[in-house]
């Protein structure tokens, strides 16, 4: 029974990781070799396509015109990275008081106010386009990447995940601190964080992945293409630009990747957390 469970896991755990492999062989692939599989898609040929996940005549050009014959794509990392950094800081500037006085603190409309930051995390991005757009027009900020970086550093879920966190610390040691003369700002910044690092750096996980793969916000605020981040190169693929489009894929993934596999421990206590009910 149990090599049975394994086969069935082993088979779906081979279909979730299917999309990766693809892209791995596709970049391994040279034009002609991809053009004979992927015709019938991309150029609208006669057929169905299909695919190996062992090239026939591996090959690295499409790495090697990527990451040596490209400077847009090193503008549009780079552009990637700003973003992502600017993001994230503003997150631990503003989201980790504002998640430490949730947690910690008893003030007048506190549960109401929480209530709606839950409200504004549940919202996509289409319900407060328009509100941000009128708002970055007003204070000139529109086609700068603060364009993209403010609204994102003022998110509401990682206050979520992080208060989570703060609200396990045991009252007794926040009162005992006090007791020793702790004032409310060492308390903070010698118990809070330290003991709260758990949910912070699974915010942290969450929101890398989240600001690596942004599409909606820079195509809407962001009309200079030499601002755009690494998520929207090459947004229109043909048979010739496949070589290259699978290697920029695979490139991208590998940050995210990396990410994940480093705060996994981190990502998966911030789940369990955030499943837990007040």
């Amino acid at each position: 029974m149990k090599k049975v469970i394994f086969v069935i896991l082993g088979i779906f755990a081979l279909l979730a990781a299917y999309p990766v492999l693809f892209l791995l062989a596709g970049s391994l692939m040279g034009k002609q070799e991809l053009a004979g599989y992927l015709s019938p898609v991309l150029a609208k040929g006669e057929g169905y396509a299909t695919f190996r996940l062992f090239p026939m005549y591996p090959t690295l050009r499409a790495y090697v015109e990527l990451l040596l014959d490209s400077p847009g794509y090193f503008v549009m990392f780079w552009n990637s990275i700003r973003v992502t950094a600017g993001i994230l800081l503003g997150q631990i500037l503003v989201g980790v008081p504002a998640a430490w006085a949730f947690a910690r603190y008893d003030f007048p409309l506190k549960k109401p106010v929480f209530t709606v930051y839950i409200t504004l995390m549940m919202m996509p991005f289409q319900v407060t386009m328009l509100s941000n757009y009128l708002v970055l027009d007003r204070l000139g900020l529109m086609d700068t990447l603060w364009a993209v970086i403010l609204p994102g550093a003022f998110s509401t879920f990682p206050v979520f995940i992080m208060y989570r966190f703060f609200t396990g610390i045991p009252e007794a040691v926040v009162e005992s601190a006090r007791i020793d003369g702790a004032g409310e700002g060492k308390i903070f910044l010698y118990m809070g964080i330290p003991l709260g690092s758990g949910g912070i750096c699974s915010a942290l996980v969450l929101g890398f992945l989240e600001c690596w793969n942004l599409i909606e916000q820079p195509l809407t605020f962001l009309k200079n293409k030499e601002l755009w981040p690494l998520s929207l190169y090459l947004p229109d693929i043909g048979l010739l630009e496949a070589p290259g489009a699978f290697a920029a894929s695979v490139v991208v993934l590998l940050p995210a990747l990396f990410i994940f596999l480093g705060g996994q421990d981190y990502l998966e206590q911030g789940i369990v957390a955030a499943a837990v009910k007040e």
